[in-house]
């Protein structure tokens, strides 16, 4: 959703684009946006007063979004929604009178962000000896985390916050993204038949990571953390396991595949079907209905019974490729 929100940008203004932070974690896809005239930057005061900007996929702090709104003439928020829900139930909690603690890498763009939220109501942990170290609490204590942890990290440190705070509050639905653990559960299903496994993402993607690591935890004798395929070595031989972070665009990945021109063939691994789909952001839809009337309007075309925009039928990748 954020590739295809800040493709949709690009096509909609005239360079410079702004966007706070890396769209996502991925230097490939970050290097095809700046040869596009997007500029990424790491505070808004740097963004020139009245340009358009773009807030990634990881989530902003609060003061972030209203400084972008005050400075930018357009402002559209990509984050993920598996984010915002964290980022509500941070704030549920945090009026609650609840002490959250908060299980995510130590200056991650996300877990900076949800920590904005409520900044003074959150204990952030990564292992268990940090939760060991956790005073003991007089207000009701919660449990959230970062969207992309691996499931092993997660449930080492959620056990032993379980522990030590027997009354935790847990949300019903998981924090960890659907994308995230099916890859991890897709890689457990292949690790033990290879004899080396390739994970396409870049090396501050911290799912990417969290597959890398699984696949040295799996016992598979070579892991390669690769942006594409120069990266990997000149002769690779066995069964070789290829999987990648959740924004390696597939044009990628399909490189690697041919890098490594397996002469038996390839298997896909399928665990399960994703059908989920965040459309758009909400502004951003409205904008691209707005040039869709006037291009068509100025093409001498008909408003009523045009094409629709039909987002969901196109995919990030086929995006990248066409930019």
């Amino acid at each position: 959703m954020a590739i295809k929100a800040l493709s949709w940008m690009v096509r909609a203004f005239e360079a410079p684009v702004y966007c706070y932070h890396e769209i996502v974690h991925n230097k490939l896809v970050v290097d095809r946006f700046k040869e596009r005239g997007v500029i990424f930057v790491d505070e808004i005061s740097e963004v020139p007063e009245g340009k358009p900007i773009m807030l990634s996929a990881h989530g902003s702090a609060p003061e972030v979004v209203a400084a972008a709104k005050e400075r930018g003439s357009y402002v559209v928020d990509a984050v993920c929604p598996l984010v915002t829900k964290v980022h509500h139930e941070v704030k549920v909690r945090a009026n609650k009178g609840y002490r959250i603690i908060y299980v995510g890498h130590d200056g991650h763009e996300e877990a900076v962000g949800t920590m904005a939220v409520a900044p003074a109501s959150i204990s952030r942990v990564e292992s268990i000896e940090e939760v060991e170290a956790l005073p003991r609490f007089d207000e009701p204590t919660a449990l959230l985390a970062q969207t992309t942890l691996s499931h092993s990290d997660w449930s080492e440190v959620a056990e032993a916050a379980r522990e030590k705070f027997p009354d935790l509050w847990q949300p019903g639905r998981s924090d960890l993204c659907f994308a995230t653990t099916n890859r991890q559960g897709a890689l457990m299903a292949m690790a033990d038949r290879c004899d080396a496994m390739v994970v396409i993402g870049s090396a501050n993607s911290s799912n990417t990571n969290a597959l890398a690591k699984l696949a040295t935890e799996a016992g598979c004798p070579e892991v390669y953390r690769v942006n594409g395929p120069d990266e990997l070595p000149a002769t690779m031989s066995g069964t070789i396991g290829v999987t990648a972070g959740a924004s390696a665009p597939e044009d990628v990945v399909q490189a690697v595949i041919e890098f490594l021109a397996p002469v038996n063939g390839v298997e896909e691994v399928r665990i399960t079907d994703e059908d989920e789909y965040f459309p758009p952001p909400r502004n951003l839809r409205e904008l691209l209905e707005a040039v869709d009337v006037m291009t068509t309007v100025g093409l001498g075309g008909a408003i009523e019974g045009r094409p629709e925009l039909k987002d969901k039928q196109i995919g990030a990748s086929d995006v990248l490729v066409t930019l």
